[in-house]
């Protein structure tokens, strides 16, 4: 048995059993990923696959049983490597962030800045996707630390931090009837075409929660992933707009204004989370501290290598 065979294992499950897929991944080839897998069965004594002709179709009972323990061992040998560099490499290596648009544009690149100022030497590396893909790089090892609003909270392999607290704004284009109205309500707002979020982003389940519990249908007519992608399509003037607040500075979006008024919609939490039992090199808590100064200090390392709750 190698760690060679068990990343086969692990990327032929990610992969929905793909060996073309899995060989790209892993630079070898599929008669080498289909031998790594038949040497390791006979040396298990066990099949881990069912198949059909040369095709794998899943797992077998005794390939789930050994799918988590084989995830546990080479999350086990990264963090041996980690150990290693932290300790022959202090302020060099990798740092992998997975993050959505919203945060790596408008939250954390004044934190970046600082950050490469701090470690010059680091290579970081900045991922953007959706939070499920970023819960999935984090579990998978492919990245350090994410940053999201959703699903990050949800996953018990992950430890979740606070990183800030904020409720959508509501902008809309100079002169729109809206700006006249001292406090303008959910029904006012739904009397115009909306722009917001895909469902999977920025808070989008919390916008739907207050139209639905007031009983109001919005008639949402466009959603993106990206807050500047809204804010074009407002300032075009094909509805209005719901986004983050940190997305909106009069100072650039000079075709906008913020609405006025009483917050409409409940508030969101923006967390930060890494993988339990994950070792984070010393610039990797450095930089949750620069998002987040009070997530310093010896109990942040606790919880996040506590890989037992």
């Amino acid at each position: 048995m190698n760690f060679q065979q068990l990343r086969i294992i692990r990327e032929t499950a990610r992969r929905d059993f793909n060996l073309t897929e899995v060989a790209n991944a892993l630079y070898i080839s599929q008669s080498g990923v289909s031998k790594h897998i038949r040497d390791l069965e006979d040396e298990l004594g066990l099949q881990l696959f069912v198949r059909r002709g040369k095709r794998l179709l899943g797992l077998t009972e005794p390939g789930r049983e050994l799918l988590p323990v084989v995830e546990r061992l080479l999350h086990d040998a990264s963090n041996i490597r980690q150990l290693a560099e932290h300790f022959t490499r202090k302020d060099e290596g990798r740092l992998a962030i997975a993050t959505t648009h919203t945060q790596a544009r408008y939250r954390i690149a004044d934190l970046v800045s600082q950050f490469v100022r701090e470690f010059p030497k680091v290579r970081l590396e900045i991922v953007e996707a959706n939070p499920q893909a970023i819960a999935d790089r984090l579990l998978s090892g492919e990245a350090d630390i994410g940053i999201a609003t959703e699903s990050l909270g949800e996953v018990p392999e992950l430890v979740a931090f606070p990183f800030y607290r904020w409720r959508h704004a509501i902008v809309v284009p100079h002169g729109h009837p809206l700006l006249a109205l001292p406090a303008p309500a959910l029904a006012d707002i739904a009397a115009y075409p909306i722009i917001t979020y895909h469902e999977a982003f920025a808070g989008r389940r919390r916008v739907n929660e207050a139209f639905r519990l007031a009983g109001i249908v919005p008639n949402v007519i466009l959603s993106a992933v990206d807050s500047d992608v809204i804010k074009r399509y407002v300032e075009l003037g094909l509805g209005v707009g719901i986004v983050s607040p940190i997305a909106f500075d009069p100072r650039r979006d000079t075709q906008l204004q913020q609405l006025g008024g009483t917050p409409l919609f409940p508030e969101n939490t923006t967390v930060i989370a890494v993988r339990r039992g994950h070792f984070l090199r010393s610039f990797g808590y450095r930089f949750i501290e620069l998002c987040a100064p009070e997530l310093a200090g010896d109990a942040v390392r606790a919880a996040i290598l506590d890989d037992d709750r």
